[in-house]
């Protein structure tokens, strides 16, 4: 390090190359989280991103896109399912069974795949190659160059 950022301790240090992989490998890898905890995952991208927005354009990108991706995946797949849900417990009872019954199996998969997406994207960015999530990787891209 430099006397300058020894000094002024608001100075970015940059980060080497492989430490922002690594961490961006960790960003897709927190999709992995909800598996244990439900919904704690985008809370981990999330932190990523926060911690390293500064010191790496690089990671910034990949940790917003994992907080974006499992945001629309976990909590619309939930929200989804909970309006269905209530729709036919409380107002239309047994008309909605049916469309439950044929939503449920879409809602799995799309919980099912989400994990395989993120760790094909920690696998991506691990190995130095540019990884982004289908509609949100060029909205992300987009937003964070300004």
């Amino acid at each position: 390090m430099t006397a300058e950022v020894l000094q002024n301790p608001s100075i970015p240090v940059p980060m080497s190359q492989a430490d922002e992989h690594t961490w961006a490998m960790l960003a897709h890898l927190s999709v992995l989280v909800n598996l244990f905890t439900g919904v704690l995952g985008p809370v981990v991208a999330l932190i990523i991103y926060l911690m390293f927005a500064n010191r790496s354009k690089y990671v910034a990108y990949h940790a917003m896109q994992s907080f974006l991706f499992q945001l629309v995946v976990w909590y619309g797949i939930g929200v989804m399912w909970g309006i269905v849900g209530l729709l036919c417990i409380v107002i239309i009872g047994f008309v909605l069974a049916p469309i439950a019954c044929i939503l449920t199996p879409i809602f799995l998969l799309g919980m099912a795949i989400a994990p395989i997406y993120g760790i094909w994207g920690a696998i991506q960015t691990s190995q130095d190659q540019d990884f982004k999530y289908w509609l949100i990787g060029d909205w992300v891209r987009g937003t964070l160059e300004g």
